[in-house]
């Protein structure tokens, strides 16, 4: 029986002190991982200086992203601040990565948003690069994207061989890419080409149990170790979804990323969905469903 696992994404505070209490409250709910998204429009922290604050300010709480746009960064600084990150909070990284996708970033920052498989194209060779300046040996690599010549990285991350990779996926190869190269995989909806938001054809209960079957065929004998998740939009008794704007929001019923009703149902369901489909690891993705949320995190946490 896969174990829980509960994570809070959060996103600002007013102050160093304000963002540190902010860490404690989600330590001491119960969560097991506090997580910052990686956007360069909005209001929302720089990733990495707000991870190594939350560490700092908590003691058991792992911290993680949720996700880094990979397109923002080159693969060999991002594994050398990583690596540095998980020494700091002594071994509590873990490190989700994704394509970046949000056209508004794009645009704001005047980057080229490249076709999706181009972005995906480039994060399979940064999975490569990172992995490979993680294992301590010289390291070189030639890609059409990157390219390292006997690169040695000190130091090393302490989890070993490297903390816990997560990947977001919604469309087909980033689904089997997570599969192949994931400790864990966060399935989502699968983004539009232009990164104008979620595809609406995606949605629905069909569409995310397709997801998990193509997980366990693409990753074979791995499947056992690879966790499962998805983010939480929508908690309580409000009805559909409110994560996404009325002319994009798509029809998520069904599936775990709507948990509605009472408490004993929405832990009903988190039993179903791991007992029959192995999703053990849930995120809440807003900060206001936190405290409907803490109750569900107090019963199941242990189980």
């Amino acid at each position: 029986m896969r174990r829980f696992r509960f994570g809070a994404v959060v996103r600002e505070a007013g102050s160093g002190r304000e963002w540190a209490d902010l860490a404690r409250r989600v330590e001491g709910a119960g969560f097991d991982v506090l997580l910052v998204p990686d956007h360069l429009v909005g209001d929302r922290f720089a990733p990495l200086p707000a991870l190594t604050a939350a560490a700092c300010a908590t003691s058991r709480l792992r911290v993680g992203t949720l996700v880094l746009a990979n397109d923002f960064r080159q693969p060999a600084v991002l594994a050398k601040e990583l690596a540095t990150l998980d020494v700091l909070s002594e071994g509590r990284l873990e490190i989700g990565l994704g394509t970046g996708w949000m056209a508004a970033d794009y645009e704001a920052a005047g980057l080229a948003l490249r076709p999706p498989g181009v972005r995906v194209d480039r994060l399979e060779e940064a999975i490569a690069v990172l992995k490979g300046l993680w294992s301590g040996e010289e390291f070189s690599f030639s890609g059409a994207h990157h390219t390292l010549r006997d690169m040695r990285l000190r130091p090393r991350p302490v989890q070993r061989p490297h903390p816990p990779l997560l990947l977001g996926a919604g469309g087909p190869r980033m689904v089997r890419l997570a599969a192949r190269q994931a400790d864990s995989v966060n399935l989502a909806m699968r983004v539009r080409a232009d990164g104008r938001g979620p595809d609406p054809r995606d949605g629905g209960a069909g569409a995310f149990l397709t997801k998990l079957q193509s997980v366990r065929e693409a990753a074979g004998s791995r499947y056992d170790r690879l966790e499962l998740g998805t983010s939480v939009v929508e908690v309580g008794e409000r009805g559909p979804a409110q994560a996404w704007s009325a002319a994009d929001r798509p029809s998520l019923e069904g599936t775990p990323q709507v948990l509605l009703g009472t408490r004993r149902d929405i832990v009903d369901q988190l039993r179903h969905w791991r007992d029959e489909h192995d999703v053990s690891y849930f995120v809440v993705h807003h900060e206001h469903d936190l405290d409907a949320f803490i109750p569900i995190v107090e019963e199941l946490a242990a189980s």
